[in-house]
């Protein structure tokens, strides 16, 4: 990997991170078309670079992640069946980090997204804020999330989608995606790294820092633009994003 492979995967990450279309598939899929062969730094790369916008969220809500000790106990609740999933069958996890299976998947939360998009009625949603969650609510999320620890499915999409199917309104659904990702990415990134920072060379950790630099940036910037924005989005248009980018993918792969 070179410093501008490295870079161009952190600009992707930092795009795609907080948009419901899997940044894990982009990174995986952009890796291929980049000639890089898949190995163990790849993955670790791949993990520890997503941490990195999630410091741009957490600056964006520090004044409620500072004075709400509630919205902290619906976020550890809702990642226990992520951490819980992950830590026990991680290898199986990243046996799963490949393009087929990533495209396939793709394709598959495209039509998820378009499905549900059309039960949901924003009308008939109540839940406008992660504090007035039930724990069993919270709990509820965190098995959708932990459905995209599957390479190809949208963790934040899935995430807003299960906490719109649970009664959330959108916006609401947006904040509690955005927000479980500091204790998920945080804890997949520190696994990530206790288990194989040994092997790290200096060069590998160079890229790892450049590419977590401009991750972040891009990240912010990204959130600030958008966030707004996104949430007034049906998914529609990120299922058929999803489903026609698999295609493309998969035309410039073979």
């Amino acid at each position: 990997m070179t410093y501008w492979d490295a870079i161009i995967l952190a600009i992707v990450e930092g795009i795609t991170e907080y948009l419901p279309v899997s940044s894990t598939a982009h990174l995986i899929l952009t890796a291929q078309l980049l000639g890089l062969a898949e190995s163990a730094f790849l993955t670790t790369f791949n993990i520890v670079i997503q941490t990195a916008p999630i410091l741009s969220v957490m600056l964006i809500y520090r004044a409620k992640l500072i004075s709400s000790i509630e919205l902290w106990k619906k976020l550890i609740v809702a990642f226990i069946p992520t951490g819980i999933i992950g830590l026990f069958f991680a290898d199986a996890i990243e046996s799963l980090f490949t393009a087929d299976l990533t495209l396939f998947w793709m394709v598959a939360t495209g039509v998820a997204f378009i499905a549900i998009e059309k039960f949901y009625n924003e009308k008939e949603h109540y839940i406008d804020a992660i504090e007035k969650s039930s724990y069993v609510k919270a709990a509820s999320i965190g098995l959708f999330q932990s459905i995209a620890l599957i390479p190809g499915v949208s963790r934040s999409g899935i995430t807003i989608l299960g906490a719109m199917l649970l009664g959330y309104k959108r916006e609401a659904a947006m904040a509690f995606s955005f927000l479980l990702a500091i204790p998920t990415m945080g804890a997949a990134s520190g696994y990530t790294l206790l288990k194989g920072y040994s092997t790290l060379d200096f060069a590998q950790w160079e890229l790892l820092g450049l590419a977590f630099v401009v991750a972040f940036v891009v990240g912010w910037v990204v959130v600030k633009l958008l966030l707004s924005v996104v949430a007034r989005f049906s998914f529609i248009p990120f299922g058929v994003y999803l489903i026609a980018s698999a295609l493309l993918y998969a035309l410039f792969l073979d």
